[in-house]
């Protein structure tokens, strides 16, 4: 396939208000699931950010919906089958923005990329695991490769059952698939010119600046803002959102992934259930007031890590 048949769109599949990456593994199986996905769409993947409730990414392909249906057809059966759980995973569509135009790119790879600050999970994209925010111009960032390589012969542990790694994927001593054997980087740091001007896109506060800039692609695309980027993201809004950009958040609340791990590993066991899937409404119900009283986290978090 040429490649200049390919659109540019940015893509986000939500949970609704369900956690569907609840530790580690699942945030390293949905990106290995998501490098996967790229592989058999023939598609290129820009950057991304992988949320508890939900995933972003931006891609370069001729075909989202192969794409997608890729990525859920298998991260699906993946958390169904870690969870005991069933039927279809995250909501029934999916957000698709076709973005058009140099600026309206950067911004979009911006707003994903700086995804975890919006939500409040980290204060600056690089204190946020999940993301490829960390392999851009890591060099130059002086970030440096801490992991190793794991053994080719041992990828099948980390992969849906019959499946090969394709060609040039590197996978980590964790089980990841490495971001830079996968996305496209050079193409993202040609975007971003050089990395002082990345980092200053990652600090930058949103606002009419990001509109204006946009004005100078010169098409009829729409700018690309918070709201847009997050509009089937339904549990939070856009002013919580950009108090959490302008840093006034408190990151000492236990995160999702936190919160999950308690409910998981602490909670469950006690009570002889290997899932949350597992609880009855009346369970959850009292799950819900215990773990608020014991946090102090609000319910809609609470609900959501428990799949309420």
């Amino acid at each position: 396939m040429i490649r200049n048949m390919r659109k540019t769109f940015h893509l986000c599949l939500s949970g609704g208000d369900e956690v569907i990456f609840r530790d580690t593994e699942d945030y390293h199986r949905g990106f290995n699931t998501l490098a996967l996905a790229l592989y058999k769409s023939d598609s290129v993947g820009l950057v991304e950010s992988i949320m508890s409730t939900h995933l972003h990414t931006l891609v370069q392909t001729s075909a989202p919906d192969r794409f997608m249906y890729y990525f859920r057809n298998s991260y699906s059966k993946y958390f169904n089958s870690k969870y005991l759980r069933r039927g279809r995973l995250g909501e029934k569509g999916y957000f698709s923005l076709e973005v058009v135009g140099y600026h309206h790119t950067l911004a979009a790879a911006s707003y994903v990329l700086r995804n975890a600050v919006h939500h409040g999970v980290a204060p600056t994209p690089f204190a946020y695991r999940h993301s490829s925010a960390n392999a851009i111009f890591r060099k130059e960032t002086g970030k440096s490769d801490v992991t190793g390589n794991l053994p080719l012969k041992s990828y099948y542990k980390y992969l849906p059952k019959g499946t090969t790694c394709p060609s040039g994927y590197i996978m980590d001593s964790s089980g990841l698939i490495k971001r830079e054997s996968v996305l496209d980087l050079a193409d993202i740091e040609h975007m971003f010119g050089t990395p002082r001007s990345f980092l200053f896109y990652m600090n930058r506060l949103s606002g009419e600046e990001w509109r204006r800039e946009q004005e100078k692609d010169n098409n009829s695309s729409a700018p690309v803002s918070l709201d847009m980027i997050e509009r089937n993201v339904s549990f939070q809004n856009l002013s919580e959102m950009l108090n959490h950009e302008s840093g006034r958040s408190n990151y000492k609340v236990l995160t999702d992934i936190e919160l999950c791990s308690l409910v998981d590993k602490e909670i469950l066991p006690l009570r002889g259930k290997r899932s949350i899937y597992e609880l009855s409404v009346h369970e959850k119900l009292e799950l819900l007031k215990q773990i608020c009283t014991k946090t102090h986290i609000p319910e809609s978090r609470v609900c959501r890590c428990l799949a309420m």
